[in-house]
């Protein structure tokens, strides 16, 4: 659970993460800033972020600027670029991070709880990713795009159902703008992480005995969930150098959970040897 990538991998390159200040964007911002990276953190929360920052930057020596920031307001986006150029020159990499979700029958939920997910989600997203790509156009910068999305953003899932209309709609953004600004030298690519939890979000989406009764690890081939250094090494070699000739990707890293859990008879397993033993003799008859 060490970090991949050779040290200065990063080096001189200015990476801004929205919902950086916690969880899995902190996780992939602490590895961005061992690796030579400056980096933007973004949130709602002044007083998160100024906490974070504060530190990373004592953990790593590296250098974070905080930006309090609603993914959901254009000009604070525009805001948070200008904040990065006035400090660091110039911006090299975003990493759309910001998100929020409920797990909650459909039926059960208000129009405004669907606006709430969807604007944070795609909105957030979409609106980010124009501010930074006409701002690199505009000075013919080439400029990377890393989207955190989710396996149901293909498959769907109950439950969720805000959620996953969002992280669709990342995923045909990644897509889309992969062949439409590759001219530009921009490239956009996506991760689909499987259980990373991280307290904040797992203790809100199952609260108590929850948490335990759904082991996530349970539905996982490997029988346990993610570490964030693992997440962390992929985000790195995405928003690197290295990645050049990836575009349009969407990388999943999840153990094996959604071919897991989306194949027809994957839950056999449940069945133990004794059971497989008569099934066969029965067969054999």
């Amino acid at each position: 659970m060490t970090g991949m990538l050779q040290p200065g991998s990063l080096s001189g390159k200015t990476i801004i993460i929205t919902g950086g200040g916690t969880g899995l964007g902190r996780s992939m911002g602490k590895y961005f800033l061992e690796l030579g990276a400056n980096l933007v953190i973004t949130s709602r929360k002044k007083e998160v972020l100024e906490k974070a920052a504060k530190e990373l930057s004592d953990e790593t020596k590296g250098k974070v600027l905080p930006v309090a920031c609603d993914v959901r307001k254009y000009e604070e986006i525009e805001n948070v670029i200008k904040s990065a150029e006035a400090e660091f020159g110039q911006v090299h990499g975003v990493v759309n991070n910001a998100a929020g979700n409920f797990i909650s029958p459909t039926e059960r939920l208000s129009h405004r709880a669907f606006d709430i997910v969807v604007d944070i989600v795609l909105k957030g997203t979409y609106y980010t990713t124009l501010a930074a790509g006409k701002n690199w156009i505009a000075k013919n910068q080439p400029g990377t795009f890393l989207n955190i999305v989710t396996t149901y953003a293909w498959t769907g899932s109950g439950f969720v159902v805000p959620s996953a209309c969002g992280k669709a709609g990342v995923l045909a953004l990644t897509r889309s703008l992969a062949v439409e600004w590759a001219k530009y030298n921009i490239r956009s690519n996506a991760i689909a992480p499987g259980p990373f939890p991280t307290e904040g979000a797992w203790s809100r989406l199952l609260p108590g005995e929850l948490v335990k009764k759904f082991d996530p690890a349970q539905r996982v081939p490997l029988k346990r969930v993610g570490e964030h250094q693992e997440l962390a090494n992929l985000a790195a070699y995405l928003i690197s150098d290295f990645s050049a000739y990836v575009n349009g990707e969407v990388i999943t890293i999840d153990g094996g959970e959604w071919l897991r859990n989306g194949g027809e008879f994957s839950h056999l397993e449940m069945i133990p040897d004794e059971m497989w033993d008569m099934l066969e003799k029965t067969r054999g008859k």
